[in-house]
C-alpha cells in the first residue's frame, strides 16, 4: 500500500479505517405517541451502540455474565463514587441485577437502569433534606475526628443516620478548608494592609457554612434538574466503558462539544480536562495557553471548586465535564478562580485570567544550547499536527524538517528532540518524521480485527539529520510520539532519555455516526449521537505493542511523578500488551558506544543533586498521598497544612539554590519574527527561562556530548 495520501489522527479523534454499516430496522409496529417514541428510541439506541462495537471493535467482547458484572460494578463507582448517597441496602438491592445487565441489553430494555435512577432521586432528596440542618449549627473543630478521603476506603453507609453522620464529617471538612483558606489569605492581606477589618474565627466560620449552603444549594438544584437522560448517558457510557477507557458514547450536544474543543481555538484558560470517578482533573496545558503563562496549575490537578471573580465559589464535585466546563469558559480578560487540589494533597486558590489560547504555541520550535564548545540544537514539539483537510495549513514534519535545517545551518553537534508531555496526533507526520532521522524503512505496524498488520514505511531515501540524536520522553508523552521513539529505539538511531516509560496509549479510535445505522422509515429516532471506538492497534517493528507499555527510556532520570502508576496503565479496562512477528529492517550503526553513554548517564544523575532532591520529593509526594485519613481538628489540619506547605517551600528553595544555568539562546531568524510583538517575545522569554534551568535537559546534551567524543 502507498504511503502517500494516507491520514491517520492518532489521539482520542478519528482514523481512517475500513467499516461496514448495517442499517437497523426496528421490525416493530410505528410508534405514535411521545413516550411510546421515547421508549422505541431507547431500545433503538442500546442495539445499535452495542452492535456498532461488536462489529467494528477491536477486541470484542461476549455479551455474558462476566460482561454483566463489569458493567454493574464501572455504573455503580460512576453513579455513587464518592458514596455519598446510596446506602449499602440499595447496592444490595441493585446487586440482584449483577448477572442480568447482559439479557437487559439484549432485550433492549432498561429495568436496571430505571431501578438506580428512582433509587438516587428518592436519597438525593433524602440528603437535601438534612444537608440544610447541619449547616445551621457552629462546627465544632476541638474534638478529634477523622474523615476518610478515599472513596475506595469507605464502604456505603448503613443506614440514614450513618448517612447523615457521614454528610456532617464531609460537610465539616468542606468548611475547615475554607476557613483555613480564609485565614492565610486575611494573613497574607494584612500583611500588606494595616486597616483591614479582621474576622475573628467564629466569623470566618459562619461565613464559610453561609457559602457552602449557597453552594449546596446549587448543586442539589442541578441534581435535581438532572433529567433521565442525563443519568442514562452515565449507564450507556458505563456498557461501552467496558470496551476500554478510550470507547465511548457520545450524545448529540456532547458530540457538538467535542467537536469545538477539536477546532483548536478555545476562549478560556488553555486546560484539558476529564471526568475521572466523580472529580474534574487537568489532563494537560496547552503551550501559550492563560494557564501555562500563569504558570501554576498542572497536569494531574483535582479541580475542587471554580469562582468567577467577586462570586462565591461552586462545588463541581460529581458535576458532569460539560457543566464544569461551561463554568470555567468565560469572556476574555474576565478572571476565573479555581480552588484546586495537588497530588500532595495541598488545596489552594489558582486565578487565571482568561484569554484565547494562541496555537502558534503548539508549534515546533528551536533554541541553540551552547555547553563547553559544543553546540546543541533543542526542538520542542508539543504536539504531532497535520493538515487534514489539505488546506494550506501546517504540518509538524514539515516544520521539524524546517527547524532541523535550521540548526544544520548554525552547525551544531547534535539534535535534541522534545517529545515531553506530547500526546501524539497525526500518524502519517510520525512515520515521515522518524524518516527525517533514518534512510528509509518500516516505521510501525498497524493492525485491525479483521486485517493482518499493515507496515507503515517511510520510502525517502533522504536522511535530513544524521548526526547525534536524543529524544526526550515523560508520562505523558502518547501515541503518535510512543511511535516515532519506538522507531528511533529500534533502529538504534539515537537515545531515549525521560521517565521510565511514557504513557502507553497503543490504540487507534474512530467515530461512528449512530444515525448511519437507521433506515429512513426509522429517521424519526434520529439523532442518535455518536460512539467512539477502538479499531486498531500499533506495534513496533520489533513486534512489541506501545500498549500499556509504552516506551521504556534507555536513560531513566527522577521525575515529580516517578512512584505514581500514570498513563494507560491506571485506566480500567485496558487493552492488554501484545507482540506480533518482528519487521527486517537494517539498524542504524552508531558512531558512538551506547553502553558506555548510558553507563556515564547513569554515573551523572546518582550523583546529581538536583536529581537527588527530585527524586526523594518524589517519594514524599507518593507517602503524603497515600495518607487518606484526615484529622477534622482545626489545630492538627492546620498543622498539617502548614507542614505541608513548608515541604513544598523547602523543595522549590532546593531546586533554586541548585539550578542549573544552561546557556540557552534563539536561532537569530527566530528573534526577527517575533521581537515587534510584545506577547510573543513575553512568552519566548518564559520559554527560554525554563528551559535553561531544566536539569533534565542538561543531561540530555551532557549524554550529546558523550554521543560526540
Amino acid at each position: 500500500m502507498k504511503f502517500k495520501g494516507l491520514q491517520f489522527l492518532v489521539s482520542t479523534a478519528a482514523a481512517i479505517i475500513f467499516c461496514s454499516y448495517i442499517l437497523y430496522e426496528t421490525g416493530e409496529k410505528r410508534p405514535t405517541s411521545t413516550s411510546e417514541i421515547d421508549r422505541t428510541k431507547d431500545k433503538v439506541l442500546l442495539d445499535v451502540l452495542v452492535k456498532s462495537i461488536e462489529n467494528s471493535h477491536f477486541q470484542p467482547k461476549l455479551l455474558n455474565d462476566q460482561f454483566s458484572e463489569d458493567v454493574y460494578s464501572l455504573y455503580l463507582k460512576r453513579l455513587d463514587y464518592n458514596k455519598r448517597f446510596l446506602l449499602s441496602s440499595d447496592v444490595e438491592k441493585l446487586s440482584e441485577y449483577q448477572t442480568k445487565i447482559d439479557d437487559q441489553i439484549k432485550a433492549g430494555n432498561y429495568v436496571f437502569f430505571d431501578l438506580t435512577n428512582e433509587l438516587l432521586k428518592e436519597r438525593v432528596s433524602e440528603v437535601k433534606e438534612f444537608y440544610q440542618d447541619i449547616l445551621d449549627n457552629p462546627f465544632d473543630f476541638s474534638s478529634n475526628e477523622t474523615i476518610e478521603l478515599d472513596e475506595e476506603k469507605r464502604d456505603f453507609q448503613k443506614n440514614k443516620k450513618d448517612l447523615k453522620s457521614f454528610w456532617h464529617k464531609s460537610l465539616k471538612y468542606e468548611a475547615l478548608t475554607r476557613i483555613h483558606d480564609m485565614e492565610r489569605k486575611q494573613e497574607k492581606a494584612s500583611e500588606e494592609n494595616d486597616t483591614l477589618t479582621i474576622l475573628s474565627f467564629d466569623e470566618m466560620e459562619a461565613k464559610a457554612r453561609k457559602n457552602m449552603r449557597k453552594s449546596n444549594d446549587r448543586f442539589f438544584d442541578r441534581m435535581e434538574k438532572w433529567a433521565r437522560d442525563d443519568l442514562k448517558e452515565i449507564y450507556l457510557n458505563s456498557i461501552v466503558g467496558v470496551y476500554g477507557p478510550h470507547t465511548g458514547y457520545f450524545p448529540p450536544k456532547d458530540k457538538e462539544n467535542f467537536d469545538i474543543s477539536m477546532s483548536g481555538q478555545l476562549e478560556g484558560i488553555g486546560a484539558q480536562l476529564q471526568e475521572r470517578d466523580g472529580f474534574i482533573r487537568v489532563s494537560s496545558i496547552v503551550p501559550g495557553s492563560p494557564s501555562y503563562l500563569q504558570g501554576e496549575l498542572e497536569e494531574g490537578d483535582l479541580i475542587l471548586k471554580v469562582a468567577q471573580e467577586g462570586k462565591p465559589a461552586v462545588d463541581i464535585s460529581d458535576t458532569r465535564i460539560d457543566e464544569a466546563v461551561k463554568l470555567i469558559r468565560g469572556k476574555k480578560g474576565t478572571k476565573v478562580i479555581l480552588t484546586i487540589k495537588k497530588f500532595s494533597g495541598l488545596i489552594q486558590d489558582i486565578t487565571i485570567v482568561r484569554d484565547v489560547v494562541v496555537l502558534e504555541e503548539t508549534y515546533a520550535k528551536s533554541a541553540i544550547i551552547e555547553n563547553g564548545g559544543v553546540r546543541i540544537g533543542y526542538i520542542k514539539l508539543p504536539k504531532f499536527y497535520a493538515d487534514f483537510n489539505k488546506s494550506g495549513g501546517r504540518s509538524a514534519a514539515d516544520d521539524v524538517k524546517a527547524e532541523i535545517n535550521k540548526l544544520k545551518s548554525e552547525k551544531v553537534d547534535g539534535i535534541v528532540l522534545d517529545l515531553r508531555g506530547n500526546g501524539g496526533g497525526s500518524l502519517r507526520d510520525a512515520i515521515e518524521m522518524t524518516g527525517h532521522f533514518i534512510e528509509q524503512g518500516p516505521v510501525v505496524q498497524v493492525k485491525g480485527r479483521y486485517t493482518p498488520a499493515e507496515i507503515m514505511k517511510d520510502n525517502d531515501r533522504s536522511v535530513e539529520y544524521d548526526g547525534p540524536l536524543v529524544v526526550m520522553l515523560n508520562q505523558f508523552s502518547a501515541s503518535a510520539s510512543e511511535i516515532l521513539a519506538a522507531a528511533i529505539q529500534d533502529y538504534d538511531r539515537g537515545i531515549i532519555l525521560g521517565s521510565a516509560s511514557s504513557f502507553g496509549k497503543g490504540t487507534v479510535q474512530r467515530f461512528f455516526e449512530l444515525d448511519r445505522y437507521l433506515t429512513a422509515s426509522s429517521s424519526q429516532y434520529r439523532p442518535l449521537g455518536a460512539v467512539k471506538i477502538t479499531t486498531q492497534k500499533f506495534y513496533r517493528i520489533n513486534g512489541d505493542a506501545t500498549q500499556l507499555k509504552g516506551v521504556e527510556s534507555d536513560i531513566i532520570v527522577p521525575t515529580k511523578y516517578a512512584y505514581f502508576d500514570m498513563g494507560e496503565k491506571e485506566q480500567g479496562f485496558v487493552m492488554p500488551w501484545d507482540e506480533i512477528k518482528a519487521v527486517e529492517h537494517i539498524k542504524w550503526i552508531p558512531k558512538y558506544d551506547e553502553k558506555d553513554v548510558v553507563s556515564k548517564s547513569q554515573k551523572r544523575i546518582g550523583e546529581n543533586k538536583l536529581f537527588q532532591n527530585i527524586d526523594e520529593n518524589a517519594k514524599t509526594l507518593k507517602t503524603q498521598t497515600d495518607e487518606t485519613i484526615v484529622s477534622l481538628n482545626y489545630e492538627s489540619f492546620s498543622s498539617n497544612q502548614a507542614m505541608l506547605d513548608a515541604q513544598d517551600d523547602a523543595y522549590d528553595k532546593s531546586l533554586k539554590d541548585q539550578a542549573v544555568q544552561l546557556d540557552v539562546k534563539n536561532l537569530q531568524v527566530d528573534i526577527n519574527s517575533f521581537e515587534a510583538d510584545s506577547v510573543k517575545t513575553e512568552i519566548n522569554e518564559k520559554w527560554l527561562k525554563n528551559l535553561r534551568k531544566d536539569v533534565t535537559l542538561e543531561e540530555a546534551v551532557l549524554v550529546i556530548k558523550d554521543m560526540k567524543s
